[in-house]
C-alpha cells in the first residue's frame, strides 16, 4: 500500500492536527517524521481538546499504531508529560513505537538555545527556547545522544561526559552560566529510560512492514513548508525538513512508497516568530483574524502574526512538495469580513513576481499584489457540504484552487472533527 503524507504549506499552524485526526479513521498507522516539541497540534474530538507536541495525532484511536520517527529530536520529559495527560483524561495508553535512532534533547541544549537567542537581541530567530536547534546541531556534528542510548546507561554516561566537556566550556565562558553536572543529568535520564524502554524500537522496519502488509500509513510533519531549513525563509526557519522529502528520511521509507501528498493550507496566513511575512496585517483586520481564529501558539501561547492568503507561497509549496490535493482550514474565520483579499503576486523595485523570489533581499522587501473578492458574512460552521456554502465562499475557494494549481478536496469550517466538508 502507498503511504500518505500530510504537510503544512505555509509557516505552520495550518490545522494539520485536525486533518490528521480526521483522516486517521481510515488509517492503521500514523507516523510523526520530524521536528520536536516546539511544534503542536490541537485536536478536538469526542469532547476532548488535546494539545499534542510529540505524539502523532492518531493517538485518539486505540487501534492505530502511533510511531515517532527517526527524524525527531526528543525531550523525554515532554513525551512522558503527554503520555500522562492522556491518562488524566481517561484515554488508554497508545500503541506507541519510539524510534531508537531519534536524537535526545539534553538540558544543555535548552540552555544554549535560550542563551543564544538572548545574545542575538533584535536579530533573534524567534525559537521556542526548547533546545530543538542545538539538538539538531549536535546530530549533524555527530556528537548527539540518541534514544537507543537510554537502553545502555554506561554508554549514555560515556557520551554525556564527552559532550559536557565542551558544552560546559561554552555555557560558562561564553554565556556566563553555571556548569552542568553529569551525575545529575544521568540520574534524571535514567528515570526517563525506565519509563520509555518498553516503547523504544526499530521504527523504520515497523513502518515498512506495515506497508508490505497492505496497511494504510499516514505520515505527518510539524511546522510548515516555509520553515523548512533548505526551502523556507532562512534563517527564520526550523532545524529540520517539514517538506514531503523529509517524510521519507524521517520515517525511513523509500519515495516510491508515497502516492498521496496532502497540503494543509489555512484560508488566510499566519506566522509565529521573526522573519518576513508579505501579507501581514498590522491593524484591526489582523487583530480580528487573530481573535476570531484563536491564533495563539499551541506550544508557546505566543500571538500569531496574521495576514491575507498568499497564493505565491502556495504555488511554491505545491511545486516543491508535489502536492496532490489541498485541505483548506479555518474558512469560517473569514466570515467576519465584508470583503476578502488574496495575494496573487509580489512587487519589488517595479518588477512583478508571480513566483517565489529566490533572493532574500527581494522577498524581505516585496509588497503583495492583491485581488479583492466579495465576503460572505454568514455563519458557515454548520455547513455539511460544499453546495451549502454561500456563493461568495465557493467563489473564494474556486479562485484559490485556480491559483494554487492543486484541487481543494477538504474544507474545514470549525475546530471539531465533524466540521469538515469533503469536496
Amino acid at each position: 500500500m502507498p503511504a500518505t503524507i500530510i504537510i503544512g504549506t505555509q509557516w505552520g499552524d495550518e490545522g494539520k492536527g485536525k486533518v490528521t485526526d480526521w483522516l486517521a479513521n481510515e488509517m492503521d498507522m500514523v507516523v510523526r517524521y520530524q521536528g520536536g516539541h516546539n511544534a503542536g497540534h490541537t485536536v478536538v474530538a469526542d469532547g476532548h481538546e488535546l494539545k499534542l507536541h510529540l505524539l502523532p495525532s492518531g493517538v485518539l484511536y486505540p487501534r492505530i499504531t502511533s510511531v515517532i520517527g527517526s527524524g525527531l529530536v526528543i525531550d523525554p520529559r515532554a513525551l512522558i508529560k503527554e503520555l500522562d495527560e492522556l491518562k488524566e483524561i481517561g484515554l488508554s495508553e497508545p500503541n506507541l513505537i519510539l524510534s531508537a535512532n531519534a536524537h535526545l534533547i539534553m538540558p544543555y541544549h535548552r540552555l544554549l538555545d535560550q542563551a543564544s537567542e538572548l545574545k542575538l537581541g533584535k536579530a533573534k530567530i524567534g525559537t521556542t527556547g526548547l533546545g530543538i536547534g542545538p539538538a539538531y546541531t549536535d546530530k549533524a556534528s555527530r556528537v548527539g545522544l540518541r534514544v537507543q542510548d537510554l537502553l545502555d546507561m554506561k554508554i549514555f554516561r560515556e557520551k554525556l561526559e564527552v559532550a559536557l566537556s565542551s558544552k560546559n566550556q561554552v555555557l560558562t565562558k561564553i554565556y556566563g552560566l553555571e556548569p552542568l553536572d553529569a551525575d545529575d543529568i544521568a540520574d534524571e535520564y535514567r528515570g526517563y529510560a525506565e519509563r520509555l524502554k518498553g516503547v523504544i524500537g526499530d521504527a523504520s522496519r515497523v513502518i515498512n512492514e506495515a506497508l508490505d502488509n497492505g496497511k494504510n500509513v499516514l505520515l505527518e510533519g510539524a511546522q510548515g513548508m516555509m520553515l523548512d531549513i533548505d526551502y523556507g525563509t532562512y534563517p527564520f526557519v526550523t532545524s529540520s525538513s517539514p517538506i514531503a522529502g523529509g517524510a521519507c528520511i524521517g520515517a525511513g521509507i523509500s519515495p516510491i512508497r508515497i502516492k498521496r501528498i496532502i497540503g494543509i493550507a489555512k484560508a488566510y496566513t499566519t506566522r509565529v516568530g521573526s522573519g518576513p511575512f508579505p501579507t501581514e496585517l498590522e491593524g484591526d483586520t489582523g487583530e480580528t483574524m487573530r481573535s476570531v481564529g484563536c491564533e495563539f501558539g499551541t506550544t508557546t501561547g505566543r500571538p500569531r502574526r496574521c495576514g491575507w492568503f498568499d497564493a505565491v507561497i502556495l504555488k511554491y509549496s505545491t511545486r516543491i512538495n508535489g502536492i496532490t490535493e489541498i485541505a483548506l482550514t479555518k474558512l469560517d474565520v473569514l466570515s467576519s469580513f465584508e470583503t476578502v483579499k488574496l495575494c496573487v503576486a509580489y512587487e519589488y523595485d517595479g518588477k512583478i513576481y508571480d513566483y517565489m523570489p529566490y533572493h532574500q533581499t527581494v522577498f524581505h522587501g516585496c509588497k503583495p499584489v492583491y485581488e479583492e473578492m466579495e465576503g460572505w458574512q454568514s455563519d458557515i460552521s454548520s455547513a455539511t457540504s460544499y453546495e451549502k456554502l454561500p456563493k461568495a465562499a465557493k467563489a473564494y475557494i474556486d479562485r484559490l484552487q485556480e491559483l494554487i494549481g492543486a484541487p481543494i478536496t477538504m474544507i474545514s469550517v470549525g475546530p471539531s472533527r465533524t466540521q469538515t466538508i469533503i469536496r
